[in-house]
């Protein structure tokens, strides 16, 4: 077991660029960039007055407030700090956007998977030799099912028009002579 020991007068081993972290300023540097002057003013302000800098009148009168206002603007302040000190959850929060995206991804993969299930049903069908089945008519918003429109393709009126049709007469052409033995168009035993 290694123990991390000095020897006495020596300086512990400096550590490495990696293992260094860089200072950050007071405050941070990324803080108050997107706020307004009047905004900066106003929290340097508070912050002084907090602090014991200033009196409470000589903030209200340095940033244009009234005694009544500042101390509104004051609370107010305090309650955002307050709310920002409130610890975060861990990990991804749900949005709703998000659940939007997740749920969208899922009904595209339903309606694939759907459109899969039901062309593989029609294969079986079809190579079974079954009929496939009829389609339900769906109720339309109003509540009333859709007309059944009947088929008009010239095929069916065609087909039709010919099982409707009388038997066509014999054709013109001459009679051929029947043979006088009619026992010799039978086929042998």
């Amino acid at each position: 077991m290694t123990t991390n020991t000095t020897i006495p007068g020596t300086s512990p081993a400096p550590a490495t660029k990696s293992r260094q972290r860089a200072r950050q300023p007071v405050g941070g540097t990324n803080l108050g960039r997107d706020a307004s002057a009047q905004a900066k003013r106003l929290a340097a302000a508070i912050l002084e007055v907090l602090a014991g800098v200033r009196t409470t009148t000589d903030a209200a009168t340095a940033v244009g407030l009234s005694l009544t206002r500042y101390y509104q603007v004051e609370n107010r302040a305090l309650a955002g700090l307050v709310r920002a000190c409130e610890p975060s959850p861990r990990g991804r929060q749900p949005s709703e956007q998000r659940e939007l995206v997740t749920l969208r991804r899922t009904q595209e993969r339903l309606q694939r998977d759907l459109a899969r299930q039901q062309t593989l049903a029609r294969l079986a069908q079809r190579s079974l030799g079954l009929a496939a089945p009829a389609a339900t008519p769906v109720a339309k918003a109003n509540g009333k099912k859709p007309r059944r429109r009947k088929p008009v393709a010239r095929a069916l009126q065609v087909a039709t028009r010919l099982g409707a049709a009388p038997p066509a007469p014999p054709a013109a052409h001459p009679p051929t002579a029947q043979p006088a033995n009619a026992d010799s168009l039978q086929k042998p035993p």
